[in-house]
Protein backbone atom coordinates (compact mmCIF):
# COMPACT_ATOMS: atom_id res chain seq x y z
CA UNK A 1 0.00 0.00 0.00
CA UNK A 2 2.86 2.21 0.59
CA UNK A 3 4.89 1.58 -2.64
CA UNK A 4 1.16 2.38 -4.14
CA UNK A 5 1.18 5.69 -2.47
CA UNK A 6 5.04 6.37 -3.37
CA UNK A 7 5.00 5.82 -7.13
CA UNK A 8 1.68 7.81 -7.56
CA UNK A 9 3.53 10.84 -5.98
CA UNK A 10 6.27 9.67 -7.85
CA UNK A 11 3.98 10.19 -11.06
CA UNK A 12 2.75 13.25 -9.83
CA UNK A 13 6.11 15.07 -9.53
CA UNK A 14 7.30 13.68 -12.62
CA UNK A 15 3.68 15.32 -14.89
CA UNK A 16 4.58 18.16 -12.49
CA UNK A 17 8.30 18.24 -13.77
CA UNK A 18 6.90 17.80 -17.68
CA UNK A 19 4.77 20.58 -17.34
CA UNK A 20 7.67 23.06 -16.21
CA UNK A 21 9.71 21.77 -19.17
CA UNK A 22 7.39 22.12 -21.65
CA UNK A 23 7.19 25.63 -21.01
CA UNK A 24 10.57 25.87 -22.56
CA UNK A 25 10.72 23.46 -25.79
CA UNK A 26 10.17 23.88 -29.09
CA UNK A 27 6.31 22.64 -29.93
CA UNK A 28 5.76 19.85 -32.07
CA UNK A 29 8.77 17.68 -30.56
CA UNK A 30 8.91 14.82 -28.42
CA UNK A 31 11.24 11.78 -27.36
CA UNK A 32 8.07 9.97 -27.27
CA UNK A 33 8.72 6.27 -29.10
CA UNK A 34 5.64 6.79 -31.70
CA UNK A 35 7.32 10.45 -33.28
CA UNK A 36 7.97 11.02 -36.66
CA UNK A 37 11.53 10.45 -37.79
CA UNK A 38 13.46 11.42 -40.96
CA UNK A 39 16.51 10.35 -42.59
CA UNK A 40 19.82 11.51 -42.08
CA UNK A 41 19.62 13.57 -44.92
CA UNK A 42 16.67 15.76 -44.07
CA UNK A 43 16.89 15.40 -40.30
CA UNK A 44 16.82 19.15 -39.81
CA UNK A 45 14.86 21.23 -42.24
CA UNK A 46 13.92 24.81 -40.31
CA UNK A 47 11.83 25.73 -42.80
CA UNK A 48 9.78 23.06 -42.77
CA UNK A 49 6.33 23.92 -41.37
CA UNK A 50 3.68 20.85 -42.65
CA UNK A 51 4.09 18.50 -40.13
CA UNK A 52 4.28 20.73 -37.62
CA UNK A 53 0.97 22.26 -38.56
CA UNK A 54 -0.38 18.73 -39.18
CA UNK A 55 -0.13 18.56 -35.47
CA UNK A 56 1.89 15.31 -35.48
CA UNK A 57 4.90 15.12 -32.74
CA UNK A 58 8.09 14.98 -34.78
CA UNK A 59 11.65 13.28 -32.76
CA UNK A 60 13.31 15.52 -31.31
CA UNK A 61 16.55 14.49 -32.60
CA UNK A 62 15.43 16.15 -35.82
CA UNK A 63 16.73 19.44 -34.02
CA UNK A 64 20.31 20.84 -33.88
CA UNK A 65 21.98 18.59 -31.23
CA UNK A 66 19.24 16.42 -30.86
CA UNK A 67 21.46 13.48 -28.82
CA UNK A 68 22.75 16.22 -26.74
CA UNK A 69 19.19 17.46 -25.07
CA UNK A 70 17.81 14.18 -25.55
CA UNK A 71 17.18 13.74 -21.74
CA UNK A 72 15.53 17.20 -21.57
CA UNK A 73 13.00 15.76 -24.05
CA UNK A 74 12.64 12.60 -22.28
CA UNK A 75 11.19 14.40 -18.54
CA UNK A 76 8.21 15.15 -20.53
CA UNK A 77 8.24 11.57 -22.21
CA UNK A 78 8.65 9.34 -19.18
CA UNK A 79 5.74 11.39 -17.71
CA UNK A 80 3.31 9.82 -20.91
CA UNK A 81 4.31 6.67 -20.64
CA UNK A 82 2.53 3.53 -18.99
CA UNK A 83 4.08 1.81 -16.28
CA UNK A 84 4.69 -1.68 -17.99
CA UNK A 85 6.44 0.38 -21.26
CA UNK A 86 8.79 2.41 -18.54
CA UNK A 87 10.31 -0.48 -17.15
CA UNK A 88 12.17 -1.14 -20.61
CA UNK A 89 12.14 2.32 -22.41
CA UNK A 90 12.75 4.60 -19.19
CA UNK A 91 13.50 2.38 -16.24
CA UNK A 92 12.53 3.44 -12.92
CA UNK A 93 14.51 2.92 -9.81
CA UNK A 94 12.13 2.56 -7.03
CA UNK A 95 13.35 2.41 -3.50
CA UNK A 96 13.68 -0.37 -1.07
CA UNK A 97 11.15 -0.71 1.56
CA UNK A 98 13.21 -2.22 3.79
CA UNK A 99 16.35 0.33 2.79
CA UNK A 100 14.57 3.71 2.32
CA UNK A 101 16.60 6.62 1.73
CA UNK A 102 15.62 9.93 3.64
CA UNK A 103 12.83 11.68 2.56
CA UNK A 104 14.75 14.28 1.11
CA UNK A 105 17.71 13.01 0.19
CA UNK A 106 18.41 12.19 -3.90
CA UNK A 107 17.99 9.41 -5.51
CA UNK A 108 20.81 6.63 -5.77
CA UNK A 109 21.34 6.88 -9.70
CA UNK A 110 22.20 11.17 -8.90
CA UNK A 111 24.74 9.68 -6.40
CA UNK A 112 26.20 7.88 -8.70
CA UNK A 113 26.23 10.93 -11.37
CA UNK A 114 29.36 12.80 -11.47
CA UNK A 115 29.18 15.51 -8.51
CA UNK A 116 26.44 13.45 -6.62
CA UNK A 117 27.92 13.15 -3.33
CA UNK A 118 28.85 16.96 -3.11
CA UNK A 119 24.86 17.82 -4.57
CA UNK A 120 23.80 15.43 -1.55
CA UNK A 121 25.54 17.39 0.85
CA UNK A 122 24.73 20.21 -0.21
CA UNK A 123 20.85 19.18 -0.15
CA UNK A 124 21.28 18.33 3.27
CA UNK A 125 23.07 21.51 4.42
CA UNK A 126 20.53 23.57 2.80
CA UNK A 127 17.52 21.54 4.90
CA UNK A 128 17.05 24.24 7.46
CA UNK A 129 17.52 27.30 5.10
CA UNK A 130 14.59 29.63 4.00
CA UNK A 131 13.84 29.64 0.55
CA UNK A 132 12.54 32.37 0.15
CA UNK A 133 15.58 34.32 1.55
CA UNK A 134 17.90 31.56 -0.32
CA UNK A 135 16.38 30.43 -3.66
CA UNK A 136 18.39 27.85 -4.58
CA UNK A 137 17.03 25.04 -6.85
CA UNK A 138 17.98 22.04 -6.54
CA UNK A 139 17.80 20.74 -9.98
CA UNK A 140 16.79 21.55 -13.77
CA UNK A 141 13.34 21.88 -13.62
CA UNK A 142 13.11 23.90 -10.54
CA UNK A 143 15.23 26.27 -11.95
CA UNK A 144 12.71 27.37 -14.86
CA UNK A 145 10.02 26.71 -12.17
CA UNK A 146 11.43 29.19 -10.09
CA UNK A 147 12.96 31.62 -12.63
CA UNK A 148 10.56 31.25 -15.68
CA UNK A 149 7.57 32.72 -14.59
CA UNK A 150 6.16 36.05 -14.43
CA UNK A 151 2.52 36.97 -13.14
CA UNK A 152 -0.01 39.87 -14.37
CA UNK A 153 0.56 42.16 -17.49
CA UNK A 154 3.97 41.68 -18.97
CA UNK A 155 5.00 44.98 -19.36
CA UNK A 156 8.70 44.48 -18.57
CA UNK A 157 12.09 46.22 -20.51
CA UNK A 158 13.14 44.01 -23.26
CA UNK A 159 16.43 42.15 -23.33
CA UNK A 160 17.42 42.63 -19.84
CA UNK A 161 16.44 45.85 -19.08
CA UNK A 162 14.02 46.49 -15.66
CA UNK A 163 11.45 44.47 -15.28
CA UNK A 164 7.66 45.55 -13.86
CA UNK A 165 4.55 44.25 -12.61
CA UNK A 166 1.26 46.23 -13.57
CA UNK A 167 0.24 46.13 -12.56
CA UNK A 168 -0.39 45.32 -11.84
CA UNK A 169 3.01 46.07 -9.31
CA UNK A 170 1.94 44.96 -6.34
CA UNK A 171 3.02 41.25 -6.92
CA UNK A 172 6.68 40.84 -7.29
CA UNK A 173 8.06 37.70 -9.50
CA UNK A 174 11.44 36.77 -10.31
CA UNK A 175 11.48 36.95 -14.29
CA UNK A 176 14.28 35.82 -16.73
CA UNK A 177 13.97 34.39 -20.43
CA UNK A 178 10.88 32.23 -21.31
CA UNK A 179 11.48 31.94 -24.61
CA UNK A 180 11.88 27.81 -25.81
CA UNK A 181 15.37 26.73 -25.01
CA UNK A 182 15.50 25.20 -28.78
CA UNK A 183 14.32 25.75 -32.29
CA UNK A 184 13.21 28.94 -33.72
CA UNK A 185 12.73 31.91 -31.38
CA UNK A 186 9.22 33.15 -31.31
CA UNK A 187 8.26 36.19 -28.99
CA UNK A 188 6.63 34.27 -25.96
CA UNK A 189 4.45 35.48 -23.20
CA UNK A 190 4.95 34.68 -19.32
CA UNK A 191 3.88 31.78 -17.83
CA UNK A 192 2.25 32.48 -14.29
CA UNK A 193 3.69 31.02 -11.56
CA UNK A 194 2.12 30.34 -8.09
CA UNK A 195 2.11 33.12 -5.66
CA UNK A 196 3.75 33.38 -2.45
CA UNK A 197 1.93 35.95 -0.84
CA UNK A 198 -0.10 35.66 2.64
CA UNK A 199 -3.54 36.44 3.13
CA UNK A 200 -2.74 39.74 5.31
CA UNK A 201 -0.05 40.71 2.95
CA UNK A 202 -2.58 40.81 0.43
CA UNK A 203 -5.02 42.23 2.55
CA UNK A 204 -2.79 45.40 3.29
CA UNK A 205 -2.07 45.25 -0.66
CA UNK A 206 -5.36 45.90 -1.45
CA UNK A 207 -5.90 48.69 0.62
CA UNK A 208 -3.02 50.68 -1.24
CA UNK A 209 -4.40 49.62 -4.54
CA UNK A 210 -7.91 51.43 -3.55
CA UNK A 211 -7.12 54.34 -1.11
CA UNK A 212 -5.26 56.76 -3.34
CA UNK A 213 -5.53 60.43 -4.05
CA UNK A 214 -9.20 60.02 -5.14
CA UNK A 215 -10.40 60.26 -1.38
CA UNK A 216 -9.41 63.58 -1.36
CA UNK A 217 -11.75 64.42 -3.59
CA UNK A 218 -14.34 63.15 -2.25
CA UNK A 219 -15.87 66.12 0.16
CA UNK A 220 -16.19 68.54 -2.77
CA UNK A 221 -17.80 65.48 -4.34
CA UNK A 222 -20.35 65.61 -1.33
CA UNK A 223 -20.67 69.00 -1.62
CA UNK A 224 -21.96 68.75 -5.50
CA UNK A 225 -24.23 66.12 -4.97
CA UNK A 226 -25.34 66.59 -1.37
CA UNK A 227 -24.90 64.29 2.15
CA UNK A 228 -27.56 61.35 1.15
CA UNK A 229 -27.59 61.26 -2.65
CA UNK A 230 -23.64 61.19 -2.28
CA UNK A 231 -23.92 57.95 0.35
CA UNK A 232 -26.11 56.41 -1.76
CA UNK A 233 -24.52 56.70 -5.06
CA UNK A 234 -20.95 55.72 -3.59
CA UNK A 235 -23.01 52.74 -1.94
CA UNK A 236 -24.16 51.56 -5.62
CA UNK A 237 -21.21 51.76 -7.37
CA UNK A 238 -19.62 49.86 -4.62
CA UNK A 239 -21.54 47.39 -5.38
CA UNK A 240 -21.52 47.62 -8.60
CA UNK A 241 -17.99 47.54 -9.09
CA UNK A 242 -17.92 44.27 -6.59
CA UNK A 243 -20.48 42.27 -9.12
CA UNK A 244 -18.03 43.54 -12.19
CA UNK A 245 -14.85 42.47 -9.94
CA UNK A 246 -16.40 39.00 -9.66
CA UNK A 247 -17.32 38.84 -13.35
CA UNK A 248 -13.57 39.56 -14.48
CA UNK A 249 -12.37 37.03 -11.82
CA UNK A 250 -14.55 34.30 -13.25
CA UNK A 251 -13.03 35.09 -16.70
CA UNK A 252 -9.61 35.19 -15.29
CA UNK A 253 -10.51 31.45 -13.47
CA UNK A 254 -11.71 30.06 -17.36
CA UNK A 255 -9.02 31.81 -19.25
CA UNK A 256 -6.02 32.69 -17.24
CA UNK A 257 -3.44 35.89 -17.91
CA UNK A 258 -4.17 39.53 -16.90
CA UNK A 259 -6.58 42.04 -18.24
CA UNK A 260 -5.56 42.50 -21.73
CA UNK A 261 -4.79 38.69 -22.25
CA UNK A 262 -9.00 38.00 -21.62
CA UNK A 263 -9.60 40.65 -23.96
CA UNK A 264 -7.11 38.68 -26.56
CA UNK A 265 -8.37 35.46 -25.57
CA UNK A 266 -12.73 36.02 -25.72
CA UNK A 267 -12.38 38.89 -27.79
CA UNK A 268 -9.27 39.11 -29.96
CA UNK A 269 -6.44 41.82 -30.78
CA UNK A 270 -8.58 44.44 -31.44
CA UNK A 271 -10.17 44.37 -27.41
CA UNK A 272 -6.81 43.75 -26.35
CA UNK A 273 -5.90 46.83 -27.93
CA UNK A 274 -8.78 48.52 -26.63
CA UNK A 275 -8.33 47.18 -22.95
CA UNK A 276 -5.03 48.79 -22.95
CA UNK A 277 -6.13 52.37 -24.49
CA UNK A 278 -8.35 52.81 -21.61
CA UNK A 279 -6.03 51.37 -18.74
CA UNK A 280 -3.16 54.05 -20.59
CA UNK A 281 -5.84 56.83 -20.60
CA UNK A 282 -6.84 56.49 -16.87
CA UNK A 283 -3.53 56.31 -15.86
CA UNK A 284 -2.83 59.85 -17.78
CA UNK A 285 -5.77 61.10 -16.16
CA UNK A 286 -4.65 59.98 -12.83
CA UNK A 287 -1.52 62.24 -12.99
CA UNK A 288 -3.33 64.79 -14.64
CA UNK A 289 -5.43 65.29 -11.64
CA UNK A 290 -2.61 64.55 -9.27
CA UNK A 291 -0.65 67.18 -10.68
CA UNK A 292 -3.48 69.69 -10.37
CA UNK A 293 -4.06 68.41 -6.70
CA UNK A 294 -0.33 69.24 -6.11
CA UNK A 295 -0.56 73.03 -7.51
CA UNK A 296 -3.32 74.27 -5.63
CA UNK A 297 -2.37 72.85 -2.60
CA UNK A 298 1.68 74.22 -2.71
CA UNK A 299 -0.68 76.97 -3.97
CA UNK A 300 -2.30 76.89 -0.40
CA UNK A 301 0.38 76.60 1.67
CA UNK A 302 2.54 79.18 0.41
CA UNK A 303 -0.33 81.79 0.66
CA UNK A 304 -0.49 80.39 4.41
CA UNK A 305 3.41 80.80 4.99
CA UNK A 306 4.15 83.77 2.99
CA UNK A 307 3.77 87.53 4.59
CA UNK A 308 0.46 89.04 3.28
CA UNK A 309 2.02 91.51 0.94
CA UNK A 310 3.39 88.77 -0.93
CA UNK A 311 1.68 87.38 -3.78
CA UNK A 312 2.23 83.29 -4.81
CA UNK A 313 2.97 82.10 -8.38
CA UNK A 314 -0.46 80.88 -10.15
CA UNK A 315 -1.43 77.11 -10.10
CA UNK A 316 -0.16 76.75 -14.06
CA UNK A 317 3.24 78.14 -13.17
CA UNK A 318 2.99 75.28 -10.14
CA UNK A 319 1.84 72.41 -12.86
CA UNK A 320 5.24 73.54 -14.86
CA UNK A 321 7.51 73.42 -12.18
CA UNK A 322 6.59 69.99 -11.41
CA UNK A 323 8.08 69.06 -14.66
CA UNK A 324 11.83 69.47 -13.00
CA UNK A 325 11.01 66.32 -10.62
CA UNK A 326 8.94 64.51 -12.66
CA UNK A 327 10.58 63.99 -15.84
CA UNK A 328 14.06 62.84 -14.58
CA UNK A 329 11.74 60.85 -12.63
CA UNK A 330 10.07 59.13 -16.00
CA UNK A 331 13.19 58.11 -17.08
CA UNK A 332 13.45 55.81 -14.11
CA UNK A 333 13.36 52.21 -16.16
CA UNK A 334 13.04 50.16 -12.92
CA UNK A 335 9.72 51.09 -10.98
CA UNK A 336 11.12 49.07 -8.42
CA UNK A 337 13.31 52.16 -7.62
CA UNK A 338 9.95 54.39 -7.20
CA UNK A 339 8.87 51.74 -4.05
CA UNK A 340 9.89 54.34 -1.36
CA UNK A 341 8.32 57.47 -2.81
CA UNK A 342 5.17 55.20 -3.31
CA UNK A 343 5.28 54.14 0.50
CA UNK A 344 5.90 57.96 1.37
CA UNK A 345 2.88 58.67 -0.13
CA UNK A 346 1.10 55.97 1.50
CA UNK A 347 2.54 57.61 4.59
CA UNK A 348 1.61 61.01 4.48
CA UNK A 349 -2.21 59.75 2.84
CA UNK A 350 -2.69 57.96 6.27
CA UNK A 351 -1.41 60.81 8.30
CA UNK A 352 -4.07 62.92 6.60
CA UNK A 353 -7.21 61.01 6.95
CA UNK A 354 -6.50 60.20 10.55
CA UNK A 355 -6.25 64.26 11.20
CA UNK A 356 -9.41 65.09 8.55
CA UNK A 357 -11.18 62.40 11.39
CA UNK A 358 -9.75 63.83 14.36
CA UNK A 359 -11.19 67.74 13.56
CA UNK A 360 -13.96 66.75 11.82
CA UNK A 361 -15.11 64.46 14.93
CA UNK A 362 -13.66 67.48 17.48
CA UNK A 363 -15.80 70.70 15.52
CA UNK A 364 -19.04 68.44 14.58
CA UNK A 365 -19.23 67.12 18.07
CA UNK A 366 -18.96 70.90 19.92
CA UNK A 367 -20.73 72.77 16.40
CA UNK A 368 -23.30 70.98 15.11
CA UNK A 369 -24.11 69.70 11.25
CA UNK A 370 -23.24 72.79 8.92
CA UNK A 371 -26.90 75.05 8.07
CA UNK A 372 -25.68 74.57 4.45
CA UNK A 373 -25.43 71.07 4.56
CA UNK A 374 -28.14 69.25 1.82
CA UNK A 375 -29.74 65.92 1.40
CA UNK A 376 -29.61 66.14 -2.52
CA UNK A 377 -27.84 69.13 -5.05
CA UNK A 378 -30.22 69.21 -7.69
CA UNK A 379 -27.39 71.67 -9.83
CA UNK A 380 -24.66 69.37 -9.81
CA UNK A 381 -25.06 65.91 -8.84
CA UNK A 382 -23.89 64.08 -12.21
CA UNK A 383 -20.62 65.53 -10.85
CA UNK A 384 -20.75 63.08 -7.65
CA UNK A 385 -21.16 60.20 -10.51
CA UNK A 386 -17.67 60.54 -11.93
CA UNK A 387 -15.63 61.81 -8.90
CA UNK A 388 -17.51 58.43 -6.62
CA UNK A 389 -16.18 55.57 -10.28
CA UNK A 390 -12.83 57.84 -9.87
CA UNK A 391 -12.09 57.44 -6.24
CA UNK A 392 -12.69 53.13 -7.07
CA UNK A 393 -9.24 53.03 -9.02
CA UNK A 394 -7.49 49.59 -7.93
CA UNK A 395 -9.10 47.79 -10.86
CA UNK A 396 -5.88 47.54 -12.29
CA UNK A 397 -4.29 45.40 -9.47
CA UNK A 398 -6.75 42.89 -9.03
CA UNK A 399 -5.68 40.31 -10.84
CA UNK A 400 -2.07 40.95 -10.45
CA UNK A 401 -2.43 40.73 -6.65
CA UNK A 402 -4.68 37.36 -7.19
CA UNK A 403 -1.58 35.98 -9.49
CA UNK A 404 0.28 37.21 -6.05
CA UNK A 405 -1.43 35.29 -3.29
CA UNK A 406 -0.42 31.58 -2.49
CA UNK A 407 -4.04 30.34 -1.79
CA UNK A 408 -5.86 32.55 -4.50
CA UNK A 409 -8.99 30.71 -3.71
CA UNK A 410 -9.33 33.12 -0.76
CA UNK A 411 -8.89 36.25 -2.68
CA UNK A 412 -12.75 36.69 -3.30
CA UNK A 413 -13.53 36.97 0.21
CA UNK A 414 -11.05 39.18 0.89
CA UNK A 415 -11.74 41.62 -1.78
CA UNK A 416 -15.80 41.28 -0.46
CA UNK A 417 -13.93 42.54 3.22
CA UNK A 418 -11.73 45.44 1.64
CA UNK A 419 -14.25 46.89 -0.35
CA UNK A 420 -16.38 46.72 2.87
CA UNK A 421 -13.83 48.89 4.31
CA UNK A 422 -12.87 51.18 1.89
CA UNK A 423 -16.70 51.98 1.17
CA UNK A 424 -16.88 52.91 4.78
CA UNK A 425 -13.45 55.15 4.78
CA UNK A 426 -14.32 56.98 1.55
CA UNK A 427 -17.80 57.55 3.04
CA UNK A 428 -17.12 58.85 6.34
CA UNK A 429 -14.60 61.03 4.70
CA UNK A 430 -16.72 62.68 2.57
CA UNK A 431 -19.75 62.72 5.12
CA UNK A 432 -17.99 64.33 7.48
CA UNK A 433 -16.20 66.79 6.12
CA UNK A 434 -18.67 68.08 4.20
CA UNK A 435 -21.31 67.74 7.39
CA UNK A 436 -18.27 70.12 8.55
CA UNK A 437 -17.44 72.38 6.28
CA UNK A 438 -20.95 72.58 3.96
CA UNK A 439 -20.85 75.12 0.63
CA UNK A 440 -17.70 76.17 2.32
CA UNK A 441 -15.71 72.78 0.95
CA UNK A 442 -12.97 72.92 -1.45
CA UNK A 443 -11.73 70.43 -3.65
CA UNK A 444 -8.28 70.81 -1.77
CA UNK A 445 -9.93 69.79 1.46
CA UNK A 446 -7.09 70.27 3.54
CA UNK A 447 -6.83 73.59 2.75
CA UNK A 448 -10.27 73.69 4.58
CA UNK A 449 -8.86 73.50 8.00
CA UNK A 450 -6.89 76.16 9.58
CA UNK A 451 -4.02 77.40 7.84
CA UNK A 452 -2.74 78.78 10.86
CA UNK A 453 -1.84 75.63 12.13
CA UNK A 454 2.04 74.49 11.69
CA UNK A 455 0.68 71.25 11.35
CA UNK A 456 -1.82 71.84 8.99
CA UNK A 457 0.85 73.41 6.97
CA UNK A 458 3.33 70.60 7.29
CA UNK A 459 0.80 67.78 6.20
CA UNK A 460 -0.06 70.52 3.41
CA UNK A 461 3.32 70.40 2.21
CA UNK A 462 4.48 67.28 2.69
CA UNK A 463 1.73 65.17 1.45
CA UNK A 464 2.07 67.02 -1.69
CA UNK A 465 5.51 66.33 -1.82
CA UNK A 466 4.98 62.62 -1.83
CA UNK A 467 2.09 62.66 -4.19
CA UNK A 468 4.27 64.72 -6.40
CA UNK A 469 7.15 61.92 -5.82
CA UNK A 470 4.81 58.58 -6.46
CA UNK A 471 3.21 60.07 -9.72
CA UNK A 472 5.69 58.42 -12.07
CA UNK A 473 4.35 55.44 -10.44
CA UNK A 474 0.93 56.12 -11.96
CA UNK A 475 2.19 57.14 -15.01
CA UNK A 476 5.03 54.17 -15.75
CA UNK A 477 2.07 51.74 -16.66
CA UNK A 478 0.81 53.95 -19.45
CA UNK A 479 4.50 54.88 -20.82
CA UNK A 480 5.29 51.00 -20.98
CA UNK A 481 1.69 50.66 -22.59
CA UNK A 482 2.76 52.81 -25.17
CA UNK A 483 5.85 52.01 -25.92
CA UNK A 484 5.06 48.53 -26.38
CA UNK A 485 2.70 49.38 -29.11
CA UNK A 486 5.43 51.57 -30.80
CA UNK A 487 8.88 49.68 -30.51
CA UNK A 488 8.94 45.87 -31.28
CA UNK A 489 9.66 43.58 -28.52
CA UNK A 490 13.05 43.01 -29.00
CA UNK A 491 14.08 47.20 -29.41
CA UNK A 492 15.82 47.91 -26.34
CA UNK A 493 17.50 50.73 -25.35
CA UNK A 494 20.49 48.67 -23.54
CA UNK A 495 21.51 47.30 -26.89
CA UNK A 496 21.00 50.21 -28.90
CA UNK A 497 21.36 54.37 -28.02
CA UNK A 498 18.89 55.48 -30.25
CA UNK A 499 16.67 53.26 -29.08
CA UNK A 500 16.69 54.66 -25.65
CA UNK A 501 16.80 58.04 -26.48
CA UNK A 502 13.54 57.43 -28.34
CA UNK A 503 12.66 56.23 -25.13
CA UNK A 504 13.35 59.36 -23.18
CA UNK A 505 11.84 61.46 -25.65
CA UNK A 506 8.95 59.93 -25.68
CA UNK A 507 8.69 59.73 -21.76
CA UNK A 508 9.32 63.22 -21.46
CA UNK A 509 6.41 64.20 -24.04
CA UNK A 510 3.84 62.50 -21.87
CA UNK A 511 5.05 64.02 -18.89
CA UNK A 512 4.64 67.30 -20.89
CA UNK A 513 1.39 66.15 -22.33
CA UNK A 514 -0.16 65.60 -18.46
CA UNK A 515 1.01 68.71 -17.53
CA UNK A 516 -0.83 70.64 -20.48
CA UNK A 517 -3.85 68.72 -19.77
CA UNK A 518 -3.63 69.43 -16.48
CA UNK A 519 -3.52 73.21 -16.62
CA UNK A 520 -6.32 72.90 -19.19
CA UNK A 521 -8.58 71.46 -15.85
CA UNK A 522 -7.35 72.89 -13.27
CA UNK A 523 -9.65 75.84 -13.59
CA UNK A 524 -12.22 73.21 -12.43
CA UNK A 525 -10.89 69.57 -10.57
CA UNK A 526 -13.85 68.45 -10.10
CA UNK A 527 -15.28 68.50 -13.09
CA UNK A 528 -11.79 67.49 -14.57
CA UNK A 529 -12.35 64.15 -11.48
CA UNK A 530 -15.88 63.69 -12.79
CA UNK A 531 -14.87 63.50 -16.66
CA UNK A 532 -12.14 61.54 -16.21
CA UNK A 533 -13.89 59.21 -14.05
CA UNK A 534 -17.47 58.94 -16.09
CA UNK A 535 -15.16 58.48 -20.02
CA UNK A 536 -11.97 56.65 -18.66
CA UNK A 537 -12.87 54.69 -15.65
CA UNK A 538 -16.45 53.61 -16.69
CA UNK A 539 -14.96 51.17 -19.53
CA UNK A 540 -12.47 49.61 -17.08
CA UNK A 541 -14.65 48.60 -14.04
CA UNK A 542 -17.95 48.10 -15.59
CA UNK A 543 -18.52 47.37 -19.53
CA UNK A 544 -15.56 45.38 -20.10
CA UNK A 545 -15.99 43.26 -17.54
CA UNK A 546 -19.38 42.30 -18.41
CA UNK A 547 -18.64 42.09 -21.85
CA UNK A 548 -15.76 39.39 -21.56
CA UNK A 549 -18.18 37.58 -19.50
CA UNK A 550 -20.96 37.92 -21.45
CA UNK A 551 -19.27 36.47 -24.58
CA UNK A 552 -17.07 34.19 -22.85
CA UNK A 553 -18.42 32.59 -19.67
CA UNK A 554 -21.96 33.23 -19.55
CA UNK A 555 -24.35 30.53 -20.10
CA UNK A 556 -27.60 30.64 -18.86
CA UNK A 557 -29.94 33.38 -19.67
CA UNK A 558 -29.91 35.21 -16.30
CA UNK A 559 -26.35 35.42 -16.58
CA UNK A 560 -26.29 36.61 -19.77
CA UNK A 561 -29.05 39.38 -19.01
CA UNK A 562 -27.42 40.27 -16.14
CA UNK A 563 -24.39 41.35 -18.14
CA UNK A 564 -26.34 43.39 -20.85
CA UNK A 565 -27.78 45.21 -17.96
CA UNK A 566 -24.58 45.98 -16.51
CA UNK A 567 -23.29 46.62 -20.10
CA UNK A 568 -26.33 48.90 -20.41
CA UNK A 569 -26.17 50.84 -16.78
CA UNK A 570 -22.43 51.37 -17.59
CA UNK A 571 -23.19 52.51 -21.06
CA UNK A 572 -26.02 55.08 -20.22
CA UNK A 573 -23.81 56.12 -16.96
CA UNK A 574 -20.82 56.69 -19.44
CA UNK A 575 -22.79 59.24 -21.95
CA UNK A 576 -24.76 61.12 -19.37
CA UNK A 577 -22.03 61.54 -16.63
CA UNK A 578 -19.48 62.76 -19.54
CA UNK A 579 -22.38 64.82 -22.01
CA UNK A 580 -23.31 66.45 -18.31
CA UNK A 581 -20.15 67.44 -17.19
CA UNK A 582 -18.89 68.74 -20.35
CA UNK A 583 -21.95 71.00 -20.72
CA UNK A 584 -21.41 72.09 -17.05
CA UNK A 585 -17.65 72.78 -17.98
CA UNK A 586 -18.28 74.97 -21.05
CA UNK A 587 -21.14 76.55 -19.14
CA UNK A 588 -19.15 77.61 -16.21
Amino acid sequence: MEDSSTGQSQRKQAEADAEVVSRHLPPGYTAEANAISYAAEDAFDPDDTKSLESGKAQDSLKLQGGDIHREIFKIGARAKLQQRSATFAHPNVRRSSTFRSPANAISHADQRAPGGFRREFMNRQRKGLNIAKNPVTSNFVSFLDLYGSFAGEDLDESEDESTISVIEDEAEAQALETRPLLGRRKSSRRAARTGTAGTTQSFFTLLKAFIGTGIMFLPKAFNNGGILFSSMTLLSVALLSCLCFRLLLQCRERYGGSYGDLGAAIGGPRLRAVILGSIALSQIGFVSSGMIFIAQNLFSFFNAVTPSHTTPIGTSAMISLQLIVLVPLALIRDISGLGPAALLADIFILIGLVYIWCYDISILSSNGLNSTVELFNPNAFTLTIGSCIFTFEGIGLILPIQSSMAKPEHFSSLLYLVMIIITAIFTSIGALCYATFGTDTRIEIISNFPQTSKLVNAIQFLYSMAILVGTPVQLFPATRIIENSLFSDRASGKGSKATKWKKNVLRTTMTVMCAVIAIAGASDLDKFVALIGSFACVPLVYIYPAWLHYTGVAEGRWAKVLDVVVMVVGFIAMVYSTVITLSSWIRA
